[in-house]
């Protein structure tokens, strides 16, 4: 995986979460419940809004409520 910016690595990760959470059928507030992190924070990362830096912890957070691997987050996926 090469990201030839930081905007792209945000991007995608964002566009992850979301795919990820709609995917499990799970709400905002529901992840956000279950990762222990705010619903304020995980909409701005999965609008890719404002977001300068994410924590690993608060990805593997979010990876572990969703029950698939950190790496996941990372993939570039066609037509996101």
């Amino acid at each position: 995986m090469i990201f030839h910016s930081d905007k792209e690595l945000y991007s995608v990760i964002g566009k992850n979460i979301k795919f990820f959470r709609t995917k499990s059928g799970l709400t905002q507030k529901e992840l956000s419940e279950m990762s222990g992190i705010s619903m304020s924070y995980l909409s701005k990362l999965e609008s890719n809004a404002t977001i300068k830096s994410v924590s690993i912890s608060a990805l593997n957070s979010i990876a572990n409520a969703l029950d698939i691997r950190l790496v996941r987050f990372f993939e570039k996926r066609r037509n996101s």
